[in-house]
């Protein structure tokens, strides 16, 4: 899974990708708390994870997560589940 397979590295890649200014305490603060964050960038983020990933990211399951290490854990158990 590239550079995201942990959670610095998630982070780095929305820092870098997404020009958000994000803490590492950002990674457990709700979403709708984030300064700056917004549905534009789940969109962005969603097609971003697909390219990184190389897989569809279930949207649905994105929207239910409250906060980045969410997304990153529903990303990470997705690669893992689908390792051979």
């Amino acid at each position: 899974m590239s550079g995201i397979d942990d959670l610095d590295g998630f982070l780095r890649l929305l820092r870098t990708e997404l020009g958000l200014e994000l803490s590492d305490r950002d990674a457990y603060t709700d979403l709708a708390d984030v300064e700056g964050w917004d549905s534009l960038h789940l969109l962005r983020l969603v097609s971003l994870l697909e390219d990184e990933t190389g897989r569809r990211i279930p949207v649905r399951q994105v929207l239910e997560a409250r906060t980045f290490q969410q997304i990153h854990s529903l990303v990470a158990g997705g690669a893992r589940a689908a390792a051979p």
